[in-house]
């Protein structure tokens, strides 16, 4: 190792000891063995759930407490260098997660295998905590007026003290007491799940990645996909991209725009002349309804089929009645009975 002093350079010249040159070299055949390396925090964890994890973590990875400085040699030895990212966060009450599982997935692992402890002043309820009914180990005295000031009932039996009924003590999101942590802690209930601080993972030695943006949202990224998927679509059918996607909504559409403009110009063809057949039809029927009633000796004669009225009360439809006799007025066809006439005209 060379220390950079100013204009001077200091190389080591002794050996490392031997202990610190064993966990060097175990480092480094780690660092060439797993192609991640999570950095988690020490900074008030117990070592008993230190030890619980590496338990667990067994089949996923290694845990390994070691100095910094090593950490540091055994990636310059395997990867040549130390990026700045990566050297910045070596420091301090941290250790070492090395695995070969996908970064995100890993995270979702430790989050999983989190380890139970008992409750804490100042710790927050991660859920309604409920003493529970039934004997305790702990014989009257003193601690009674704790239950009491809790509001947990309690009877003596049989020289120990039971609690009466289950009991709510804190509720979830509330701070734990102290006094709540000592019911809690004489009572046996752990209900504080917790997990290893995870800061970040050093990507193949190249680079540093925090936590945060390894946090996946399974919901979240399918919603995104779904979005992507949508406007690729839209894309695809905008710019006409030949695909067999995009080409079996696109040829129908502009098959139906080509055959509407030619039935608007007049071309003949197989597929225009029913649409063709159906405008004259239609034109013609209205021609010969407005004609007939005012050249009679033409002899045209147009059957017109009146709409459907909607079904009325009597009284209201013999008022209707009347009112037309009385007004004795003579309306034209309308829209609908022009349409009507069509089919009777032209069978």
């Amino acid at each position: 190792m060379t220390i950079q002093l100013g204009k001077r350079a200091y190389a080591r010249t002794r050996p490392y000891p031997q202990k610190k040159s064993k966990i060097l070299s175990e480092l480094e055949d780690l660092t060439k063995q797993y192609r991640y390396i999570f950095v988690f925090d020490l900074h008030g964890l117990s070592a008993r759930i230190l030890h619980e994890y590496r338990f667990r973590l067994r089949g996923y990875g290694v845990v390994k407490v070691a100095k910094h400085n090593l950490m540091r040699l055994a990636l310059r030895r395997v990867y040549g260098e130390v990026p700045p990212e990566v050297d910045k966060e070596l420091f301090g009450e941290r250790a070492y997660i090395f695995t070969n599982e996908n970064p995100a997935l890993f995270v979702k692992i430790v989050e999983a295998n989190a380890v139970r402890r008992e409750a804490r002043g100042g710790d927050v309820a991660p859920y309604d905590i409920i003493a529970p009914a039934g004997p305790t180990n702990l014989s009257p005295g003193p601690i009674l007026s704790k239950f009491g000031k809790l509001k947990i009932p309690t009877r003596v039996q049989e020289g120990k003290i039971w609690i009466a009924k289950d009991s709510p003590v804190v509720k979830a999101g509330q701070q734990i007491t102290d006094e709540v942590a000592d019911i809690l802690r004489v009572l046996g209930v752990e209900p504080i799940y917790e997990t290893l601080k995870l800061i970040g993972v050093i990507w193949a030695g190249k680079r540093f990645v925090p936590t945060s943006e390894l946090a996946i949202e399974p919901k979240k990224y399918f919603e995104m996909f779904q979005s992507a998927a949508a406007a690729a679509r839209n894309l695809a059918l905008n710019v006409v991209y030949p695909t067999p996607e995009v080409l079996s909504v696109v040829l129908p559409n502009a098959h139906a725009r080509a055959v509407a403009l030619a039935v608007k110009l007049g071309v003949i063809s197989k597929e225009t002349l029913p649409a063709l057949l159906a405008r004259a039809a239609t034109e013609a029927t209205a021609l010969a309804g407005v004609v007939a009633p005012k050249a009679p000796q033409l002899g045209l004669e147009v059957q017109q089929a009146a709409p459907q009225p909607a079904q009325q009360p009597a009284e209201e439809q013999k008022k209707e009645e009347a009112a037309k006799k009385e007004e004795g007025e003579e309306k034209g066809p309308s829209e609908e009975e022009i349409a009507g006439g069509l089919s009777a005209l032209f069978g």
